[in-house]
């Protein structure tokens, strides 16, 4: 395997090194970048082939996440930060784990091993029989979704399930979750972060304001101008229509034969 580490740390680079040998002693470490400038020119060649990239989040000249509105990057990372606060950004890219600063030598056996695990599972697929073909097929890799969502109720903080929320819905800047049991309360995240976060065989964006659960729905009605209209289990003053260029997706998806 090959692999490049970005990190602007030297002795943090050095470890890292070290623990990536002592994992596997064949794996060849190609180049060490501690900038922005430098990784993007390198991972924009298309002559340099690599199967994993160790990615700092700050380094020398900004955030890590700048490589990737300059190049397109198709393999998969595991991010080595101090910084918790960026982890849903990295989901949001080729990530296959996100270690916190200092890296152990258990994480990181972790990483490399669910990295392995992925590779193997794909094995099955003629065209991925080597870790330079898992990056084509890194979007179909099952991702730690969110199963549950915490909830501040009055001076209580409280643990929903997925399973317990038939809808999330925005209403201005406040986004809210919709329980079966007919209660709501505002959630602190997006509807951008939530389609990234919920399962997508569980959730569906049907539109701006409305991700509705596929265990919730008890019946689908044609509505005007080709669009749907949802019906949930329990009765709501939400009207949850379909946005037009959703329908197709939609009934892809609740038919269960969604698209890759």
């Amino acid at each position: 395997m090959k692999v490049i580490i970005i990190e602007d740390e030297v002795l943090a680079a050095e470890k890292l090194e070290r623990l990536i040998k002592k994992y596997d002693s064949k794996i060849e470490i190609i180049e060490r970048f501690d900038s922005v400038s430098e990784s993007s020119i390198w991972l924009g060649d298309p002559e340099n082939k690599i199967d994993l990239i160790f990615l700092d989040i700050h380094l020398v000249d900004g955030l890590s996440f700048e490589i990737f509105n300059r190049v397109q990057v198709h393999t998969p990372i595991i991010f080595t930060t101090a910084y918790n606060e960026y982890a849903l950004n990295a989901f949001k890219l080729n990530s296959i784990d996100y270690l916190l600063k200092p890296v152990s030598f258990d994480n990181l056996f972790t990483s490399m091993k669910k990295l392995e695990n992925m590779r193997a599972s794909l094995s099955s697929e003629p065209n991925l029989r080597s870790f330079e073909n898992l990056s084509q097929v890194l979007s179909k890799i099952q991702k730690n979704y969110k199963t549950r969502f915490m909830i501040k109720v009055g001076e209580k903080l409280r643990s929903f399930t997925c399973n317990e929320i038939d809808l999330f819905f925005s209403e201005g800047r406040d986004v809210f979750i919709l329980l079966k049991e007919g209660k709501h309360y505002i959630v602190d995240y997006k509807m951008e972060e939530l389609q990234e976060l919920l399962n997508p065989d569980e959730f569906f964006r049907i539109g701006r304001s409305f991700i509705v659960n596929i265990n919730a729905i008890s019946g689908v009605n044609i509505h005007s101008n080709s669009r749907l209209k949802v019906k949930l289990n329990q009765e709501t003053d939400k009207e949850l229509i379909v946005s037009r260029e959703k329908v197709n997706d939609f009934k892809n998806w609740f038919s269960g034969n969604q698209r890759d």
